[in-house]
């Protein structure tokens, strides 16, 4: 088998996983949507693809599922029952989609899962307090349930929520400061809690339901930590190069809105005339020409090539923390399998 066969295989592996996942969590994630007072309900139902603006049903699918399939797929790989902790992993997706409701507001995006946004459709305010209301849905689940598991559970889901908010408020704060004044030690961290906070965090509340011990909780959620770097990483990607009919948002998206995201801010860093180049355009607004001078500037001064190492990098560090805690890997089957499809993906 060919490389390329074994990642097309690994690929379909992962996409049935999730599919699986999905069946799974869904209909749990969906009833405790449900149990939401009707004003705040049609909008997190909106936003899940589960309804129209005008309430009537939708066939939109809530996501792809990545967070509530390393929870099952951690428990799995530590010989724990996944299907005890499927409340943890629908927790875990109602504390991501808190996030992405707030980061359409903040980021002012019109589109996701190629529909508007929750705040074009229904304001800024209906769309931050539905948000709101998934993140104590999250917490609320976790503490009625009776698994032994839950408290340490919730404990450590809310202590995520705080790191990925200092990661978000750092994300922001980046878009404020000149080109040149982000360094690239700072920009890993923000996205390290940005994103792969809640990545190990979901891999921990996996382990935690199957009764691991500290050393491998910790090792479940290093690994998460370490994809979910490798995730934003490719992630910085299409939000630069994707396309916009994979994607459902517009091209070059975070050049337009100034994002010192990963491989920007290699650009920035790599002390190149590309680099001087993407200073000045970030200086100013960001036309259609920009954006496109922007992409080609990230790519000369080395800030593609970077990103895609540095993945590579981090998908290498998150294996060797896996071992750490399951010394067969063919036991974590899955989890590797989630693990290279999202930095493989293409939108």
């Amino acid at each position: 088998m060919t490389s390329t066969d074994a990642a097309a295989t690994e690929g379909h592996e992962a996409v049935a996983l999730l599919e699986r996942t999905r069946t799974t969590v869904h209909p749990e994630l969906r009833s405790t949507v449900e149990s939401l007072p009707a004003s705040v309900r049609r909008v997190a139902m909106y936003h899940f693809g589960w309804e129209h603006a005008d309430g009537t049903p939708a066939t939109g699918r809530a996501g792809k599922s990545i967070r509530p399939a390393l929870v099952l797929a951690a428990a799995r790989a530590l010989d724990g029952d996944p299907l005890h902790a499927v409340r943890a992993a629908v927790a875990v997706e109602l504390a991501h989609n808190f996030t992405l409701l707030h980061d359409d507001v903040i980021d002012e995006d019109p589109t996701r899962r190629h529909r508007a946004t929750a705040w074009t459709v229904f304001g800024t305010p209906d769309a931050i307090i539905a948000g709101d209301a998934l993140m104590a849905l999250s917490l609320r689940l976790l503490a009625e349930d009776a698994h032994p598991a839950s408290s340490a559970a919730s404990a450590r889901l809310a202590a995520c929520v705080i790191e990925l908010c200092a990661g978000q408020q750092a994300d922001c704060a980046f878009e404020l400061r000149d080109p040149h004044d982000v360094s690239l030690d700072e920009c890993v961290t923000m996205a390290t809690a940005k994103t792969g906070a809640l990545l190990g965090t979901s891999c921990a509340l996996g382990a935690l339901y199957a009764g691991a011990g500290h050393d491998e909780v910790a090792a479940l959620d290093a690994f998460g930590r370490e994809a979910g770097l490798a995730f934003q990483l490719i992630d910085d990607l299409i939000g630069i190069w994707g396309d916009p009919e994979r994607t459902g948002k517009p091209a070059g998206a975070d050049l337009a809105a100034h994002k010192k995201s990963l491989p920007v801010v290699a650009a920035l860093n790599s002390g190149t005339p590309a680099a001087e180049e993407l200073a000045e355009l970030y200086r100013g607004p960001m036309d259609a020409a920009a954006i496109s001078r922007a992409a080609d500037a990230v790519e000369r001064a080395g800030g593609r090539d970077w990103a895609q190492a540095e993945a590579a990098d981090r998908m290498s560090r998150a294996v060797h923390q896996l071992a750490g805690a399951v010394p067969d890997l063919a036991a974590a089957g899955d989890l590797l399998s989630l693990a290279e499809f999202v930095t493989r993906r293409t939108r």
